[in-house]
């Protein structure tokens, strides 16, 4: 019998010890990916100003804000509007790194240039 415990205790620890390494390898979601989905034009000035001050102005915008209650709050006042993604800081993207993956190839490729 004590054989047997001995075996449930250990598996239990080699559990635990898995779990706590999947749970250090993958990183926290820490930001809201939040995009503008619907138009706000016919909403009360309130909702619009809401948008404002996420730093939404046009549809299909995506925005990266920290997670913090107020934040929270704001999503929730429309959240009829937004499509809201929790992502990792290293998914953050700024304006330009979000132009830049927009941005379609040039379609050719200079392999070498004769001017100096």
């Amino acid at each position: 019998m004590s054989t047997l415990a001995r075996q449930a205790r250990s598996l239990a620890a080699t559990r635990r010890s898995f779990t706590t390494a999947a749970a250090n390898t993958l990183e926290p979601s820490t930001y809201y990916k939040i995009t503008l989905r619907r138009s706000a034009i016919a909403l009360p000035e309130p909702f619009k100003a809401t948008l404002v001050s996420l730093g939404i102005h046009r549809r299909m915008q995506t925005v990266y804000h920290p997670h913090t209650p107020e934040c929270a709050g704001k999503i929730l006042k429309v959240k009829e509007l937004v499509e809201v993604e929790n992502v990792p800081a290293s998914a953050v993207r700024t304006k330009t790194e979000q132009r830049q993956e927009r941005k379609a190839s040039k379609g050719y490729k200079v392999v070498g240039s004769t001017l100096s």
